[in-house]
């Protein structure tokens, strides 16, 4: 194998690993598989830690990770599709750091990695391997992977900023 095929190899595992597992936690909020709690019991969760509205909350992280975990397993529309997920774990990660960095101790780890992989991918493309490759790459260009990871990052730091002004200043609703 050469390095371009080994590049593109390792590009096709990252992104079904990554992207796969993100499509799993997504449709845990969205539909209650794989022993989720859909979109009523996530929403009433997200309510209940100042995401508000939860529901719609709910409804967008799931769309955040199973559409953008589903894109970059394809390959398909990368930089939109990471930039989402990256977004999407940010918002995550920033309900985990009060438990430090360990996931075995409720920790940012799991989301925070998540999240590295979507910037990698949306940063370096989905590979040869990819839906993206025989549609011509419709967005390779490098100034939409980073305005589609500036959007996201400028929207994931309003959601944090929001859900914290809420949980301070609001009870619940039950």
């Amino acid at each position: 194998m050469n390095s371009s095929h080994a590049v593109d190899a390792a590009l096709l595992i990252l992104r079904l690993g990554v992207g796969l597992t993100l499509a799993a936690h997504g449709t845990q909020k969205l539909f209650g598989w794989f022993g989720g709690s859909g979109l009523t019991g996530t929403g009433e969760m997200f309510d209940r830690i100042g995401f508000r509205p939860g529901r719609i909350n709910a409804a967008l992280a799931g769309l955040g990770e199973a559409g953008g975990g589903l894109l970059l397993a394809l390959g398909l529309l990368t930089p939109i599709g990471g930039a989402a997920a990256a977004s999407t774990m940010i918002v995550a990660s920033s309900m985990h750091t009060s438990a430090g960095f360990f996931s075995s101790k409720g920790g940012l780890e799991f989301p925070m990695t998540l999240g590295i992989g979507a910037v990698a991918l949306t940063i370096g493309g989905a590979g040869q391997f990819s839906l993206d490759q025989p549609l011509g790459q419709p967005l390779d260009a490098p100034w939409i992977a980073i305005t589609a990871l500036v959007v996201g990052i400028v929207a994931a730091a309003a959601l944090i900023t929001r859900q914290r002004a809420l949980a301070r200043t609001q009870p619940a609703t039950a």
